[in-house]
C-alpha cells in the first residue's frame, strides 16, 4: 500500500519548515523521547549524538524529497535496515522509533499537527518501517 498523493504533499509540506531548523535540536528532541520511552535503546547509540542527529536529519530530508518516487528508495532503505541490524537494532525497536518521530513532529507542528498530517506521517512511517523490517527479518509478521 502506498501514499496518496494528498498524503505525500501533507508530509512534503508539514516537513518543510524542520529543514530550516538546527538538527542538533530536533535531534534532541527525539532521541531524548526515544531514550526517556525506552531506556534500552541508548546503548546503540554513540555517546557524541551530534553525527546521529544529521544523520537523522538527512534521511527524513532524503525520503521526505522523494516520497513521489518511493520505490526508487527501497534498495538505500534496506541497506540502511541490514546496517541498523549489525548496530543491534530489533524488529520491535521500529514502533518506538517511530512513535517517538510522530511526537516529535506533533511537538514541533503545534496547531498545524492535525488529524490529517499525523495519518499522512504515520502512513509514510508505516511504509518506511515495514521496508526496513522485511529487509532486516524476513520472517517477522509485520502489523
Amino acid at each position: 500500500m502506498g501514499l496518496t498523493l494528498e498524503q505525500i504533499q501533507l508530509v512534503k509540506s508539514s516537513w518543510g519548515p524542520f529543514r530550516r531548523i538546527d538538527p542538533k535540536l530536533v535531534g534532541d528532541v527525539f532521541y531524548s523521547k526515544l531514550f526517556m520511552e525506552n531506556p534500552q535503546l541508548r546503548r546503540l547509540f554513540p555517546k557524541n549524538m551530534d553525527e546521529q542527529y544529521q544523520k537523522l536529519l538527512a534521511m527524513v530530508n532524503l525520503i521526505v524529497g522523494r516520497l513521489n518516487q518511493i520505490e526508487k528508495l527501497t534498495d538505500d532503505i534496506s541497506a540502511m535496515a541490514r546496517r541498523h541490524v549489525s548496530y543491534g537494532v530489533k524488529a520491535e525497536h521500529y514502533t518506538a522509533v517511530g512513535n517517538a518521530l510522530l511526537w516529535t513532529l506533533e511537538q514541533g507542528m503545534g496547531k498545524d499537527w492535525r488529524p490529517e498530517v499525523q495519518q499522512a506521517w504515520a502512513a509514510c512511517y508505516s511504509i518506511l518501517s515495514d521496508t526496513m523490517i522485511n529487509a532486516s527479518y524476513p520472517k517477522v509478521q509485520n502489523r
